[in-house]
């Protein structure tokens, strides 16, 4: 099983930015976390983090060109206003779970909303970088679940 997690915008500065809000481990600590989980699993994982809107489609777009079976991706604020993205993700056809390590409901209110969710077969939401893991897990579920239909 092959999945590509994707992280947008100034994800890349976990541990380094507002701290009361994402806490202080780095971006290639949750990485290398991930790893270790997907070995335990067996499950093969792709890293892709961009600050631009449109390195992050292409690489929804590579989903499907290679061959991957999900998508695990916290779009950053690209989640409230990334039309492009939802797109991307719809036409990648593949299952993908978002992932916000704040709870996004409760913040402000422009952050309420996800534009990239209706493509999603999942949301999970302020469960701090743990949310990465249980997305890990519920994708496994899904496509294993979708492999027995």
């Amino acid at each position: 099983m092959k999945i590509m997690v994707i992280n947008g915008p100034n994800l890349n500065m976990l541990g380094v930015r507002e701290k009361n809000i994402y806490g202080e481990i780095s971006y290639n600590a949750l990485l290398e976390m991930l790893q270790r989980e997907a070995e335990r699993r067996q499950v093969e994982l792709t890293f892709f983090q961009s600050n631009l809107e449109g390195e992050i489609v292409s690489e929804i777009q590579n989903a499907l060109f290679l061959e991957y079976d999900g998508i695990i991706i916290n779009p950053g604020a690209y989640t409230h206003y990334s039309y492009a993205i939802l797109d991307a993700i719809k036409a990648a056809n593949r299952p993908a779970i978002e992932v916000h390590i704040s709870n996004i409901h409760q913040r402000e209110e422009f952050r309420h909303r996800s534009v990239t969710a209706p493509a999603c077969v999942g949301q999970i939401a302020g469960l701090g970088l743990h949310g990465y893991v249980l997305a890990l897990d519920g994708l496994i579920h899904y496509l294993s679940k979708e492999k027995e239909s």
